[in-house]
C-alpha cells in the first residue's frame, strides 16, 4: 500500500508540475516580446511616460527622458509619429542604420522589440526598442529570482494537493485493507467501514457492497459453525447408542447376543441415514450447472407411486395447472419436494389425503404439499426449516433436516420455502419459484 502511494503521489505531482511548466515555458516561447515588454523594467511604462512628457512638457523634456533611460538600462529607443517620421531625437546611434545595412545577412548584437502607444489625447506612438544581447542577458539572470520563487511556492501548493488527493484514494483502500483482514481473522465489525460507506463516489458504493459481502459471509460461517455443533451432536446420539449395544454384545451369551444383532443394524441404518441427509444438505451448496427444463407431471407422479410404496393405505391427491414449463434442476427439486412429502405422511391421518398442487402465479410458481395433521404452533414457523429443528412435542421420526433441504433447493432455484398451519387445519408447505431459475 505504501508502494501505491508513493506511485500515485508522484503520477499526480509530475503530471501536474509538467503541465505547468510546459505552459510556462511554451508562454514565454510564444509571447517573448510580450513578455520582455511588460517584465523588463527599462520598457514597462516607458510609453506611457514618454507621452505625458512629450504631450505637457515637449520635444526637449522628452528626448531628456529616453537618454536617461539608455543611461540606466543601455535600450535605445525611437519614437515615431503618424505621420511615419520620428518624433524626436531619439537614441539611436547616428550609424546604426548603415550597420544593419551592410549586416543584413549577419545576427545583428542587439533584440529589436515595437509597440504601440495611444494617449488620452488620442495620439498614437511608434515605440522602437534596441536592447543589446549582453543586457538582455543579464536581465535574464537578475530576474530569474521571482520565477523562482513562484516556482517554489507553486511546487509547495503542489505538492499539498498531490498528498491530499493521494490520502482521499489509498486511506480508503487503506480501511478496506483492514477490514479485509479482519473478515479473514473473523473479527469484522459492521462500523468499520461505516464512515466509508457514506462517501457519494465509487469507493463508497465499494464500501457499502463489501458491509454486505462481510454481513453475507459472517451469516455463512455463523450457520456453518452452527450446523457443525448440530451436526455433531446429533451423530453423538446413534454413535452412543451403537458403543452401548456392542459393549452389551461383548459380554452377552450367543442367544442375547443374537437379540442386539438387529439392534446393532438398526442403529446403523439410522447414522447411515442422518450421514446421507447431511451430504444432501451440504450438496445444495455446491454448484448445481446449468438449467433445465423440468417435465413437472411426471415428477409429481413418480412421487405419488414412491409414496404408496410406502404408506399404500395414505391417499394422495395431485393438482396442477395445464403446461406448467419450469426451468431449474430436477434432482434437486425432486429431492424437496420428496422431503415436503414424506414430512406430510407423518403427520397426515390415513383417513385424510394429502394434497399436492401446482399453480403458476404471473413468473412463478407455486408447489403445495399439505396434510391435515396437527400443525403446528404459531411460534415455531419461523424455526421450522433450520437444521437440525424440530417442534416441541413431536415424536416421530427424523432429524429435522427434511425441511432444510427443501429450504435450501428452493433458494438455490432463487425462490424461497413458505411455511405455515392451513386455515382449514392441517399444515401446508409452499415451494414459491420462478419459472426461469436465477440460482442464489
Amino acid at each position: 500500500m505504501r508502494s501505491l502511494f508513493w506511485r500515485i503521489l508522484a503520477t499526480f505531482w509530475l503530471a501536474i508540475a509538467l503541465a505547468a511548466g510546459l505552459s510556462m515555458l511554451l508562454g514565454r516561447a510564444l509571447n517573448q516580446d510580450a513578455w520582455i515588454l511588460s517584465q523588463h523594467p527599462g520598457l514597462n511604462g516607458l510609453d506611457q511616460q514618454w507621452a505625458e512628457l512629450y504631450e505637457q512638457q515637449g520635444e526637449q523634456a522628452a528626448q531628456r527622458f529616453l537618454e536617461e533611460r539608455k543611461r540606466q538600462y543601455r535600450i535605445d529607443t525611437q519614437v515615431i509619429g503618424e505621420n511615419g517620421l520620428p518624433l524626436v531625437k531619439g537614441t539611436f546611434p547616428p550609424r546604426a542604420a548603415a550597420f544593419e545595412q551592410r549586416n543584413r545577412d549577419r545576427p545583428l548584437p542587439w533584440r529589436q522589440l515595437s509597440t504601440e502607444y495611444s494617449s488620452a489625447s488620442g495620439e498614437t506612438y511608434l515605440f522602437i526598442y534596441r536592447i543589446p544581447y549582453p543586457e538582455l542577458a543579464e536581465w535574464h539572470r537578475d530576474s530569474l529570482f521571482w520565477p523562482i520563487s513562484a516556482l517554489i511556492i507553486a511546487l509547495v501548493v503542489l505538492t499539498l494537493f498531490s498528498l491530499l488527493l493521494t490520502l482521499s484514494i489509498t486511506r480508503p483502500l487503506d480501511r478496506l485493507r483492514g477490514a479485509v483482514h479482519d473478515l479473514g481473522q473473523t473479527t469484522y465489525q459492521q462500523n468499520s467501514l461505516a464512515r466509508l460507506a457514506t462517501r457519494r463516489d465509487e469507493l463508497g458504493l465499494l464500501a457499502t457492497d463489501f458491509n454486505r459481502m462481510g454481513e453475507r459471509l459472517q451469516g455463512l460461517i455463523g450457520s456453518q459453525r452452527q450446523l457443525l455443533r448440530d451436526v455433531s451432536h446429533e451423530l453423538r446420539s446413534p454413535l452412543a447408542r451403537l458403543r452401548i449395544a456392542l459393549a452389551l454384545a461383548e459380554r452377552a451369551e450367543p442367544s442375547e447376543r443374537e437379540r442386539l444383532w438387529p439392534r446393532l443394524n438398526q442403529e446403523c441404518d439410522r447414522l447411515e441415514a442422518l450421514i446421507s441427509e447431511i451430504l444432501a444438505l451440504a450438496r445444495l451448496d455446491a454448484a448445481p450447472g446449468a438449467a433445465q427444463p423440468i417435465k413437472l407431471a411426471s415428477m409429481l407422479s413418480k412421487l405419488q407411486d414412491d409414496a404408496h410404496l410406502s404408506a399404500p393405505q395414505q391417499p394422495i391427491q395431485i393438482r396442477q395447472d395445464d403446461d406448467l414449463q419450469l426451468q431449474g434442476w430436477p434432482d434437486m427439486l425432486e429431492r424437496a419436494l420428496d422431503n415436503l412429502l414424506r414430512n406430510a405422511l407423518r403427520f397426515s391421518p390415513p383417513d385424510q389425503p394429502i394434497e399436492i398442487s401446482a399453480t403458476r402465479t404471473g413468473e412463478h410458481l407455486l408447489l403445495s404439499v399439505r396434510d391435515h395433521g396437527p400443525g403446528t404452533a404459531e411460534q415455531h414457523l419461523q424455526e421450522l426449516g433450520k437444521p437440525f429443528f424440530r417442534a416441541p412435542g413431536q415424536n416421530s421420526a427424523g432429524h429435522g433436516l427434511g425441511l432444510a433441504i427443501a429450504r435450501r433447493a428452493a433458494q438455490r432455484h432463487g425462490g424461497e420455502l413458505l411455511l405455515s398451519n392451513h386455515p382449514d387445519g392441517g399444515f401446508i408447505a409452499t415451494l414459491d419459484l420462478p419459472l426461469r431459475a436465477h440460482p442464489a
